[in-house]
Protein backbone atom coordinates (compact mmCIF):
# COMPACT_ATOMS: atom_id res chain seq x y z
CA UNK A 1 0.00 0.00 0.00
CA UNK A 2 2.57 2.44 0.90
CA UNK A 3 4.38 1.88 -2.03
CA UNK A 4 1.39 2.38 -4.22
CA UNK A 5 0.39 5.87 -2.38
CA UNK A 6 4.13 6.80 -2.95
CA UNK A 7 4.07 5.98 -6.69
CA UNK A 8 1.15 7.73 -7.56
CA UNK A 9 1.57 11.24 -5.31
CA UNK A 10 4.15 11.54 -3.35
CA UNK A 11 2.14 12.33 -0.42
CA UNK A 12 2.29 10.65 3.15
CA UNK A 13 -0.64 11.14 5.10
CA UNK A 14 1.19 12.06 9.28
CA UNK A 15 -0.94 9.00 10.25
CA UNK A 16 0.87 6.92 7.67
CA UNK A 17 4.42 8.69 7.50
CA UNK A 18 4.80 7.87 11.65
CA UNK A 19 3.40 3.95 10.81
CA UNK A 20 6.17 3.58 8.23
CA UNK A 21 8.55 5.41 10.83
CA UNK A 22 8.14 3.06 13.86
CA UNK A 23 8.46 -0.26 11.20
CA UNK A 24 11.30 1.56 9.99
CA UNK A 25 13.21 3.05 13.37
CA UNK A 26 15.10 0.19 13.28
CA UNK A 27 16.85 0.31 10.42
CA UNK A 28 16.75 4.65 10.10
CA UNK A 29 18.90 5.28 13.79
CA UNK A 30 18.82 9.06 13.93
CA UNK A 31 18.16 9.76 10.17
CA UNK A 32 18.73 12.97 8.38
CA UNK A 33 19.05 16.20 10.35
CA UNK A 34 16.39 18.29 10.37
CA UNK A 35 16.38 21.56 7.74
CA UNK A 36 13.61 24.64 8.01
CA UNK A 37 13.97 26.57 5.31
CA UNK A 38 11.40 29.35 5.99
CA UNK A 39 11.27 32.36 3.92
CA UNK A 40 0.90 40.75 0.88
CA UNK A 41 -2.11 41.50 -2.05
CA UNK A 42 -1.22 43.43 -4.94
CA UNK A 43 -2.89 46.43 -5.95
CA UNK A 44 -5.21 46.41 -9.36
CA UNK A 45 -3.42 48.65 -11.68
CA UNK A 46 -3.42 47.77 -15.29
CA UNK A 47 -0.20 46.27 -16.14
CA UNK A 48 1.61 47.17 -19.20
CA UNK A 49 0.64 45.44 -22.62
CA UNK A 50 4.67 45.05 -22.69
CA UNK A 51 7.25 46.42 -19.94
CA UNK A 52 9.83 46.40 -22.81
CA UNK A 53 7.72 49.29 -24.60
CA UNK A 54 8.01 51.70 -21.02
CA UNK A 55 11.40 53.62 -20.84
CA UNK A 56 14.06 53.16 -17.57
CA UNK A 57 12.29 55.29 -15.61
CA UNK A 58 8.87 54.41 -16.61
CA UNK A 59 9.51 50.77 -15.31
CA UNK A 60 10.81 51.40 -12.06
CA UNK A 61 7.77 54.11 -11.30
CA UNK A 62 4.95 51.61 -12.26
CA UNK A 63 7.21 48.66 -10.50
CA UNK A 64 7.22 50.79 -7.17
CA UNK A 65 6.59 48.78 -3.99
CA UNK A 66 3.55 46.71 -3.47
CA UNK A 67 2.83 46.53 0.36
CA UNK A 68 -0.74 44.92 2.32
CA UNK A 69 -2.85 47.12 3.58
CA UNK A 70 -4.43 44.19 5.81
CA UNK A 71 -3.90 42.87 9.47
CA UNK A 72 -3.96 39.48 8.50
CA UNK A 73 -1.00 37.67 7.57
CA UNK A 74 -1.48 34.36 5.56
CA UNK A 75 1.45 32.08 5.48
CA UNK A 76 1.15 29.08 2.84
CA UNK A 77 3.77 26.13 4.13
CA UNK A 78 4.77 23.07 2.62
CA UNK A 79 6.18 19.71 4.70
CA UNK A 80 8.30 17.16 3.38
CA UNK A 81 10.02 13.79 5.00
CA UNK A 82 13.22 13.23 4.57
CA UNK A 83 12.72 11.73 0.82
CA UNK A 84 11.20 14.69 -0.32
CA UNK A 85 7.33 13.02 -0.03
CA UNK A 86 4.68 15.67 1.17
CA UNK A 87 3.35 15.43 4.47
CA UNK A 88 -0.54 15.44 4.92
CA UNK A 89 -2.29 15.12 8.31
CA UNK A 90 -1.10 17.77 10.47
CA UNK A 91 -3.14 20.18 12.94
CA UNK A 92 -2.82 23.71 13.58
CA UNK A 93 -1.14 23.00 17.09
CA UNK A 94 1.78 21.42 15.01
CA UNK A 95 2.96 25.00 14.19
CA UNK A 96 4.54 27.53 15.48
CA UNK A 97 5.05 30.66 13.45
CA UNK A 98 7.60 33.65 14.28
CA UNK A 99 7.84 36.99 13.45
CA UNK A 100 11.39 38.88 14.30
CA UNK A 101 11.74 35.60 16.80
CA UNK A 102 8.53 36.87 18.38
CA UNK A 103 5.99 33.81 18.73
CA UNK A 104 2.95 34.54 16.70
CA UNK A 105 -0.98 33.45 18.14
CA UNK A 106 -2.42 31.33 14.55
CA UNK A 107 -5.62 32.76 14.08
CA UNK A 108 -6.37 30.67 11.46
CA UNK A 109 -5.53 27.07 9.78
CA UNK A 110 -6.05 25.46 6.74
CA UNK A 111 -5.03 22.30 4.68
CA UNK A 112 -7.92 22.54 1.97
CA UNK A 113 -7.17 22.42 -1.80
CA UNK A 114 -8.19 26.25 -1.92
CA UNK A 115 -8.56 27.63 -5.26
CA UNK A 116 -5.15 29.34 -7.21
CA UNK A 117 -4.35 31.97 -10.04
CA UNK A 118 -1.78 30.05 -11.64
CA UNK A 119 0.95 31.77 -14.13
CA UNK A 120 3.66 30.42 -15.74
CA UNK A 121 6.76 32.45 -17.14
CA UNK A 122 8.64 29.98 -19.81
CA UNK A 123 11.34 30.30 -21.77
CA UNK A 124 11.19 30.86 -25.43
CA UNK A 125 15.21 31.92 -26.26
CA UNK A 126 17.36 29.47 -28.41
CA UNK A 127 18.70 27.71 -25.91
CA UNK A 128 15.70 25.96 -25.77
CA UNK A 129 15.22 24.44 -29.45
CA UNK A 130 16.30 20.93 -28.36
CA UNK A 131 14.16 21.18 -25.00
CA UNK A 132 10.87 22.54 -26.58
CA UNK A 133 8.42 19.93 -27.14
CA UNK A 134 9.10 17.99 -23.65
CA UNK A 135 8.66 21.86 -22.20
CA UNK A 136 5.83 22.30 -23.72
CA UNK A 137 4.26 18.71 -22.80
CA UNK A 138 5.30 19.78 -18.99
CA UNK A 139 3.07 22.89 -19.70
CA UNK A 140 -0.16 21.36 -20.35
CA UNK A 141 0.76 18.04 -17.22
CA UNK A 142 1.06 21.24 -14.84
CA UNK A 143 -1.94 22.97 -15.67
CA UNK A 144 -4.22 19.41 -15.69
CA UNK A 145 -3.57 19.07 -12.14
CA UNK A 146 -5.62 22.59 -11.89
CA UNK A 147 -9.16 22.02 -10.40
CA UNK A 148 -12.33 23.83 -12.22
CA UNK A 149 -11.95 27.32 -10.28
CA UNK A 150 -8.39 27.26 -11.17
CA UNK A 151 -7.49 30.06 -13.32
CA UNK A 152 -4.27 30.71 -15.42
CA UNK A 153 -1.98 32.46 -18.07
CA UNK A 154 1.15 32.48 -19.74
CA UNK A 155 3.94 34.45 -20.00
CA UNK A 156 6.90 33.59 -23.04
CA UNK A 157 10.12 35.31 -23.46
CA UNK A 158 13.13 35.60 -24.97
CA UNK A 159 14.78 38.64 -26.29
CA UNK A 160 11.78 40.47 -24.53
CA UNK A 161 8.48 39.16 -22.41
CA UNK A 162 5.15 38.85 -23.89
CA UNK A 163 1.73 37.69 -22.42
CA UNK A 164 1.11 34.96 -24.68
CA UNK A 165 -2.51 34.58 -23.48
CA UNK A 166 -4.00 36.16 -20.31
CA UNK A 167 -6.41 34.36 -17.25
CA UNK A 168 -8.18 31.59 -18.50
CA UNK A 169 -10.01 27.96 -17.16
CA UNK A 170 -9.40 26.39 -20.51
CA UNK A 171 -6.19 24.64 -21.09
CA UNK A 172 -6.66 24.05 -24.72
CA UNK A 173 -6.98 27.97 -24.83
CA UNK A 174 -3.14 28.25 -24.47
CA UNK A 175 -1.95 24.72 -26.00
CA UNK A 176 -3.69 25.97 -28.78
CA UNK A 177 -1.37 29.19 -28.71
CA UNK A 178 1.61 27.32 -27.39
CA UNK A 179 1.96 25.12 -30.17
CA UNK A 180 3.40 27.92 -32.15
CA UNK A 181 5.25 28.98 -29.99
CA UNK A 182 9.15 29.20 -31.54
CA UNK A 183 12.72 29.19 -29.57
CA UNK A 184 14.84 32.19 -30.63
CA UNK A 185 16.87 34.88 -29.18
CA UNK A 186 18.01 35.80 -26.13
CA UNK A 187 16.82 35.41 -22.35
CA UNK A 188 14.83 38.11 -20.87
CA UNK A 189 14.03 36.09 -17.66
CA UNK A 190 13.92 39.16 -15.29
CA UNK A 191 11.83 40.87 -17.59
CA UNK A 192 9.48 37.96 -18.00
CA UNK A 193 8.83 37.53 -13.78
CA UNK A 194 8.24 41.85 -13.63
CA UNK A 195 5.12 41.17 -16.29
CA UNK A 196 4.08 37.96 -15.12
CA UNK A 197 3.89 39.40 -11.49
CA UNK A 198 1.82 42.72 -12.60
CA UNK A 199 -0.35 40.43 -14.46
CA UNK A 200 -1.25 38.90 -10.99
CA UNK A 201 -2.59 42.06 -9.73
CA UNK A 202 -6.01 41.28 -11.93
CA UNK A 203 -6.30 37.79 -10.63
CA UNK A 204 -9.60 36.58 -8.58
CA UNK A 205 -8.26 34.06 -6.01
CA UNK A 206 -6.36 35.05 -2.89
CA UNK A 207 -4.14 31.92 -3.40
CA UNK A 208 -1.64 32.99 -5.85
CA UNK A 209 1.21 31.08 -7.88
CA UNK A 210 3.89 31.20 -10.59
CA UNK A 211 5.88 28.59 -12.30
CA UNK A 212 9.16 29.14 -14.10
CA UNK A 213 10.66 27.10 -16.62
CA UNK A 214 14.11 28.12 -17.93
CA UNK A 215 17.55 26.59 -18.87
CA UNK A 216 19.73 29.45 -17.53
CA UNK A 217 20.07 32.89 -16.52
CA UNK A 218 19.27 35.97 -17.58
CA UNK A 219 21.11 38.38 -20.06
CA UNK A 220 18.92 40.68 -21.40
CA UNK A 221 16.60 42.21 -18.95
CA UNK A 222 16.51 45.79 -17.99
CA UNK A 223 15.82 44.86 -14.76
CA UNK A 224 18.32 43.84 -12.06
CA UNK A 225 18.40 40.83 -9.21
CA UNK A 226 17.93 42.86 -6.54
CA UNK A 227 14.76 44.81 -8.19
CA UNK A 228 13.22 41.43 -9.09
CA UNK A 229 13.82 40.18 -5.97
CA UNK A 230 12.10 43.29 -3.85
CA UNK A 231 9.07 42.55 -5.91
CA UNK A 232 8.48 38.95 -5.31
CA UNK A 233 8.84 39.98 -1.51
CA UNK A 234 6.31 42.55 -1.67
CA UNK A 235 3.96 40.12 -3.23
CA UNK A 236 1.93 37.16 -2.12
CA UNK A 237 2.56 35.46 -4.85
CA UNK A 238 4.33 31.67 -4.41
CA UNK A 239 6.65 31.42 -6.88
CA UNK A 240 8.73 27.56 -8.37
CA UNK A 241 11.11 27.27 -10.86
CA UNK A 242 12.18 24.23 -12.72
CA UNK A 243 16.32 25.03 -13.72
CA UNK A 244 17.18 22.85 -16.85
CA UNK A 245 20.50 22.22 -17.18
CA UNK A 246 23.04 21.33 -18.88
CA UNK A 247 26.44 19.83 -17.79
CA UNK A 248 28.95 22.06 -18.26
CA UNK A 249 27.95 25.46 -18.50
CA UNK A 250 29.95 27.90 -20.43
CA UNK A 251 28.70 31.41 -20.11
CA UNK A 252 28.48 33.68 -16.69
CA UNK A 253 24.70 33.96 -17.09
CA UNK A 254 24.28 30.22 -17.27
CA UNK A 255 26.71 29.45 -14.17
CA UNK A 256 24.67 31.99 -12.12
CA UNK A 257 20.90 30.86 -13.95
CA UNK A 258 20.29 28.20 -10.41
CA UNK A 259 21.30 30.61 -8.01
CA UNK A 260 19.11 33.28 -9.42
CA UNK A 261 16.31 30.85 -9.66
CA UNK A 262 16.55 29.68 -5.97
CA UNK A 263 17.16 33.38 -5.11
CA UNK A 264 13.36 34.05 -6.23
CA UNK A 265 11.66 30.69 -4.85
CA UNK A 266 13.15 30.53 -1.57
CA UNK A 267 11.67 34.00 -0.78
CA UNK A 268 8.31 33.35 -1.60
CA UNK A 269 8.10 29.92 0.06
CA UNK A 270 8.18 28.04 -3.14
CA UNK A 271 11.01 25.93 -4.37
CA UNK A 272 13.36 25.09 -7.45
CA UNK A 273 14.06 21.45 -8.73
CA UNK A 274 16.64 21.35 -11.05
CA UNK A 275 16.66 18.73 -13.54
CA UNK A 276 19.59 17.52 -16.02
CA UNK A 277 17.59 15.17 -18.30
CA UNK A 278 14.53 17.01 -20.23
CA UNK A 279 12.78 13.87 -19.39
CA UNK A 280 12.06 14.46 -16.12
CA UNK A 281 9.86 18.07 -17.00
CA UNK A 282 6.37 16.78 -17.28
CA UNK A 283 6.93 14.74 -14.11
CA UNK A 284 8.76 17.48 -12.08
CA UNK A 285 5.96 19.50 -13.09
CA UNK A 286 3.15 17.36 -11.42
CA UNK A 287 4.95 17.06 -8.69
CA UNK A 288 4.63 21.26 -8.28
CA UNK A 289 0.60 21.12 -9.09
CA UNK A 290 0.26 18.68 -6.72
CA UNK A 291 2.75 20.28 -3.78
CA UNK A 292 0.18 23.35 -4.66
CA UNK A 293 -2.90 21.13 -3.57
CA UNK A 294 -1.04 19.56 -0.74
CA UNK A 295 -0.33 22.85 1.80
CA UNK A 296 -0.96 24.20 4.90
CA UNK A 297 -2.33 28.02 5.17
CA UNK A 298 -1.14 29.59 8.32
CA UNK A 299 -2.97 33.26 9.75
CA UNK A 300 -2.23 35.70 12.48
CA UNK A 301 -2.56 38.93 13.46
CA UNK A 302 0.81 40.77 14.10
CA UNK A 303 2.09 41.34 17.87
CA UNK A 304 3.33 44.58 16.74
CA UNK A 305 0.75 46.98 15.34
CA UNK A 306 3.02 49.67 13.77
CA UNK A 307 2.33 50.66 10.30
CA UNK A 308 6.00 51.38 9.39
CA UNK A 309 6.84 49.46 6.03
CA UNK A 310 9.52 47.80 7.10
CA UNK A 311 10.64 44.31 6.46
CA UNK A 312 9.07 41.80 8.86
CA UNK A 313 11.62 38.06 9.01
CA UNK A 314 9.36 35.01 9.24
CA UNK A 315 9.92 31.87 10.41
CA UNK A 316 7.83 28.65 10.79
CA UNK A 317 8.46 25.71 12.97
CA UNK A 318 7.67 22.67 13.67
CA UNK A 319 6.05 20.80 16.77
CA UNK A 320 5.76 17.28 15.06
CA UNK A 321 3.82 14.21 16.57
CA UNK A 322 6.19 11.98 18.47
CA UNK A 323 7.52 9.05 15.98
CA UNK A 324 7.47 10.82 12.99
CA UNK A 325 11.07 11.77 11.11
CA UNK A 326 12.70 15.09 11.23
CA UNK A 327 10.50 17.08 8.92
CA UNK A 328 10.96 19.80 6.28
CA UNK A 329 9.04 23.28 6.24
CA UNK A 330 9.17 25.71 3.58
CA UNK A 331 7.70 29.51 3.89
CA UNK A 332 8.30 32.66 2.89
CA UNK A 333 10.89 34.49 4.37
CA UNK A 334 9.09 37.58 5.62
CA UNK A 335 6.85 40.13 4.26
CA UNK A 336 6.67 44.36 4.61
CA UNK A 337 4.51 46.04 7.23
CA UNK A 338 1.50 47.99 5.55
CA UNK A 339 2.38 51.63 5.57
CA UNK A 340 0.43 54.72 6.83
Amino acid sequence: MLAAVQKSSGVLPAKLLLLVSLLACAALGQGAEQTINTQPRLKTDKPPANPQELSTDELKQFGKPIRSDVDLVLVSVTVTDPLNRLVTGLEKDNFVILEQNIKQDIRHFSSEDAPISLGVVFDLSGSMKNKIDKAKDAVIEFFKTANPQDEFFMVTFANRPELLHDFTTSIEDIQGKLVYAVPNGQTALLDAVYLAMNKMRTARHPKKALLMISDGGDNHSRYTDNEIKKLVQEADVQIYAIGIYDLYRSTEEEIRGPYLLSQLTDATGGRTFSINDVSELSDTAVKIGVELRNQYVLGYRPSNKMRDGKWRKLKVKLNAPKGLPLLNVHARQGYYAPQQ
